[in-house]
């Protein structure tokens, strides 16, 4: 009898412990970090672009302006610098001959919604219809098919970038200057905020709506010059990104070497 008992309380204990391995093999670990989401997929948006040379893109928003675009316009052509102009549908809308201008004088036009809402609280229905009404302005008034999305407020889901890449084939440029012009900080304040920030590969923002921005301009982009950058379209930089070099391996801390001569005596 003693050695039945010994033989059914092994049998259960076996049992036991193979239905813990099992628990613990499905079971995750406590301590475990979640995997990251995951990211959009490289080569949608761009902030800024790796180049081999001093070249940058200026950028305008929100235009085009019956009073003010046609004085930048007169500007870059004398400076001989093409820009890339964001265009807000219902603008273009209204004033189609400045667009056409803008291409004409061989400016990059790109879209940025058709009356500026924020993308990312918007449905996919609605986010379509922004782009696709402000695409057909831009093509009725100058022919071009357009290739780049500035959402506004930088404002896009990843998810977003990624549907309307694969659906519209832009890529979302965002920026790395921002004067924050729109708040209205006078021209000499526009101008220094850009001349301190910008870099080899700068997507620099501005809004060829306000004045002071307008006001701004001779004095960016003469110092800008001054300092030897060039001036390219976004989508011109995009072509000349190059990869980004790798980060060198930490080399390991050298020891000195031991000295193999004796300890000198020490002198009372």
């Amino acid at each position: 009898m003693l050695i039945f008992r010994f033989l059914l309380f092994y049998l259960l204990s076996s049992v036991a412990i193979a239905a813990a391995h099992a628990n613990d093999a499905v079971a995750p670990q406590t301590g475990e970090k979640p995997k990251p989401a995951a990211t959009a997929e490289p080569g949608i948006t761009f902030d800024w672009v790796h180049v081999d040379g001093p070249y940058v893109a200026m950028t305008f928003d929100d235009g085009p302006s019956a009073k003010l675009t046609p004085k930048l316009l007169d500007l870059l052509a004398a400076h001989h610098i093409k820009a890339t102009f964001f265009l807000i549908g219902q603008n273009v809308a209204e004033n189609p001959d400045i667009v056409a201008r803008e291409v004409r004088e061989g400016h990059e036009i790109a879209n940025h919604s058709w009356s500026h809402p924020n993308l990312a609280k918007m449905s996919d229905a609605g986010v379509r219809d922004q782009l696709h009404k402000t695409e057909d302005a831009i093509r009725s008034a100058s022919g071009n098919r357009l290739t780049l999305l500035r959402p506004p407020y930088g404002s896009i889901t990843a998810r977003q970038k990624k549907w309307i890449n694969q659906e519209f084939g832009y890529k979302i440029v965002l920026w790395d200057v921002d004067p924050l012009d729109w708040r209205r900080p006078g021209s000499n304040v526009v101008c220094n905020r850009i001349i301190k920030m910008a870099r080899a590969g700068s997507i620099i923002l501005a809004h060829d709506i306000h004045p002071g921005t307008i006001e701004a301009m001779p004095c960016v982009l003469s110092q800008l010059e001054a300092k030897g950058f060039k001036f390219v379209t976004v989508s011109e930089l995009i072509a000349m990104h190059t990869p980004l070099p790798p980060k060198p391996s930490p080399s390991p801390k050298s020891i000195p070497p031991k000295s193999t001569s004796p300890s000198p005596t020490p002198h009372n």
